[in-house]
C-alpha cells in the first residue's frame, strides 16, 4: 500500500510531538525507577513520506521503523541526507520492524542497518549469508509471539523453533543479537497489554540464563496506546508512530 503525504503532521507538529513523547517517556521511566536514557525512542514512519523522517531526523530523532522492504527501498534515495539532518549529527539507524519474507533478505540485509523481527532459523541463515557478502554485521532482533491472533507472526516461547535459532545464532557470524521484540493485541485499556510485556522480560530472563553467550539486552515492546506501561515492564525500545507522525491513510 502506498503512503498518503497528506497523513504525515503539518510543519513543526512533528518535532511537538517529539517533544511530548520524550516527556512522557521521562515520566514513565521515573515511575519505574528507571534513567530516561534506558529507554530509546524509534519512530515508525511506514506509510509516511521520506519528508516526515527527515523532519523528526531534524528534531533529534536517530531510529526509524519501517515494516515493507518496497516501501522503504523508494524512500531511501530521498534519504541520502539524514545523518547530517539529526541535531547531534549522531547516525541515523533505519530498522525493519515488520514481518520479513526468506525470498526478500536479500533486499532486506542491504536496505535496513538492523532486523528487529527475526522469526525463523530459515530467515537468520539468509540474513547471515547476504550480510556476509555485503561485508556488514546486522544487529537482530527475535520476534516473539504472545498472543493467540492468527495474524501475528513471531516465535512462541520456549518452542523448538526459537530454541534452533538461539542455539545456532553462534553459528551465524554475521548476526548480532541484541534481544526481543514482541507485538500484544491491541486494546484501548493499556493495561491489558502489562501481562505480554511481563511475560516477554521473563522470556528474556530465561533465556539469558539458558544462553549466556548471547545478549538479550534489549526489550522493544510498547507503542503509541501502550509504551509507558510497556516502560513500566522494562522496555528498551518503544515504537511510536501515530502519536510522532500523525494517523496513516490505509489505501
Amino acid at each position: 500500500m502506498a503512503a498518503d503525504s497528506s497523513s504525515a503532521s503539518p510543519t513543526g507538529a512533528i518535532a511537538t510531538n517529539i517533544a511530548q513523547i520524550r516527556d512522557r517517556i521521562a515520566a514513565a521511566c521515573a515511575r519505574a525507577n528507571r534513567q530516561a536514557t534506558a529507554v530509546e525512542l524509534m519512530a515508525v514512519s511506514k506509510m509516511h513520506p521520506a519528508s516526515a523522517l527527515l523532519e523528526a531526523a531534524a528534531a533529534g530523532i536517530t531510529l526509524f521503523g519501517e515494516n515493507r522492504v518496497q516501501e522503504f527501498a523508494s524512500k531511501k534515495l530521498e534519504l541520502m541526507g539524514l545523518p547530517a539532518g539529526t541535531t547531534d549529527h549522531s547516525p541515523v539507524v533505519i530498522c525493519m520492524i515488520g514481518h520479513l519474507q526468506t525470498n526478500k533478505a536479500r533486499r532486506a540485509a542491504e536496505l535496513f542497518d538492523e532486523i528487529h523481527s527475526l522469526d525463523s532459523l530459515s530467515l537468520a541463515e539468509k540474513l547471515n549469508e547476504a550480510a556476509i557478502s555485503l561485508n556488514k554485521k546486522l544487529p537482530v532482533l527475535l520476534e516473539i509471539k504472545l498472543s493467540h491472533e492468527p495474524a501475528k507472526t513471531g516465535l512462541l516461547p520456549n518452542s523448538p523453533d526459537l530454541q534452533a535459532l538461539l542455539e545456532s545464532l553462534p553459528s551465524l557470524p554475521a548476526l548480532e543479537l541484541r534481544g526481543l521484540m514482541t507485538v500484544p493485541p491491541w486494546d484501548e485499556d493499556a493495561e491489558a497489554a502489562r501481562p505480554y510485556f511481563r511475560q516477554l522480560r521473563e522470556l528474556r530472563e530465561t533465556l539469558a540464563q539458558q544462553h549466556p553467550c548471547l545478549n538479550f539486552e534489549d526489550l522493544s515492546m510498547g507503542m503509541t496506546n501502550d509504551f509507558e506501561v510497556a516502560i513500566e515492564e522494562g522496555s528498551t525500545i518503544v515504537r511510536i508512530g501515530t502519536a510522532i507522525f500523525g494517523k496513516r491513510s490505509y489505501k
